[in-house]
């Protein structure tokens, strides 16, 4: 019996030092969770996901952060998604958003898309395509892999919208 409880206690030792290493991890605020960018516009975006993906949880949370209001469609066919938005396959990442008639496609941070509905520029819009480390929703610890937000223009053709270097 005395055995039992020792493990017993020996296991709970062990569970809150898993708890208390994971909140210290984990729990930390983003770098991403404090905007820099006013805007008091429309904030209602639709995101659709796939069922299981993690990340997009996460990203939503960050948009949700940062006063967004997510409409969240979850869904095993994300791709039909992309290519009703434009998305070719070299720019898609594991979600796509609509917002105010843009595409916002991965994990482009908050103030990005705050900048895109404040200018209003003539494109489709927003991606981060693949899945970097350390992007809103993708963040791993100190690890940071530089990223650039790219601008889908209405021919099809990208370019710079934001670069992502040190952060």
């Amino acid at each position: 019996m005395r055995n039992n409880l020792m493990g017993l206690i020996n296991q709970l030792g062990l569970c809150v030092l898993l708890f208390v290493f994971t909140i210290t991890a984990y729990g930390k605020d983003s770098v991403w969770d404090n905007s820099k960018v006013d805007y008091f516009g429309p904030s209602n975006i639709t995101v659709y996901r796939d069922p299981s993906c993690g990340c997009c949880e996460e990203w939503i949370k960050h948009l949700e952060k940062s006063n967004f209001t997510v409409k969240e469609v979850k869904t095993n066919n994300v791709q039909a998604i992309k290519q009703e938005q434009s998305i070719p396959p070299e720019l898609s990442s594991c979600h796509t958003a609509v917002i105010e008639g843009y595409t916002v496609e991965g994990h482009v941070p908050a103030d990005d898309i705050k900048k895109l509905l404040i200018d209003k520029p003539d494109i489709i819009g927003l991606t981060v395509p693949r899945m970097p480390t350390g992007t809103p929703g993708m963040e791993m610890g100190n690890r940071k892999d530089p990223f650039k937000v790219l601008q889908i223009n209405k021919d099809g053709t990208t370019q710079i919208f934001s670069e992502y270097t040190k952060y």
